[in-house]
């Protein structure tokens, strides 16, 4: 992943021309993310997004978002792009013209070429600025790796036809095998 070495404020990097090539801002750094995703995972991420949009929308739980820009941390400047992101209704009030803090669950699509960073750099991110649940979806495994941020119990693995047991969303009833059907 390719670093600029100009320092960026969030405001500045708004301010770039539009992009379609994913990148991120990490303590005003912009970092450039590999090539674009596969179609697996733009086919799971779009899986992925309408089953968590259809549970919250039916039940009036807040909003998802794939991709977005989400600011964990405005002096420090760093600006991630989770796969996707769902917001609480009682925290939508942090949803503008991006999310300008942290979202209570975020997902992670992981790749060869981006999971040692998802796992390493993004969920300790993640727990220190408050996300509350971070989910790691394994394509080349078809798992889903829970990871409860506000604990420090381990993380849970689902697979196959067992319902993935969120913290954030109880009532979500989806499995793996809806995912990467």
């Amino acid at each position: 992943m390719a670093e600029s070495a100009e320092k960026l404020s969030v405001g500045e990097y708004f301010d770039l021309e539009e992009t379609l090539l994913p990148m991120e801002l990490v303590y005003g750094h912009v970092v450039r993310e590999p090539a674009m995703p596969t179609p697996a995972h733009q086919l799971i991420s779009a899986r992925l997004t309408a089953l968590l949009y259809r549970h919250v929308e039916e039940l009036g739980l807040g909003h998802v978002f794939s991709p977005l820009d989400v600011v964990l941390d405005m002096d420090a400047a760093l600006v991630v792009q989770p796969d996707v992101v769902f917001v609480s209704r009682a925290r939508l009030g942090i949803v503008r013209d991006r999310v300008w803090g942290p979202p209570d669950l975020v997902v992670e699509i992981l790749s060869p070429r981006t999971a040692r960073r998802d796992r390493r750099v993004k969920v300790p991110w993640y727990r220190r600025y408050g996300v509350r649940e971070c989910w790691l979806v394994d394509l080349q495994a078809k798992t889903v790796e829970l990871h409860d941020l506000q604990s420090e119990t381990p993380a849970r693995l689902f697979a196959g036809a067992e319902p993935i047991r969120s913290y954030v969303l109880p009532r979500l009833g989806i499995s793996p095998d809806e995912i990467f059907a």
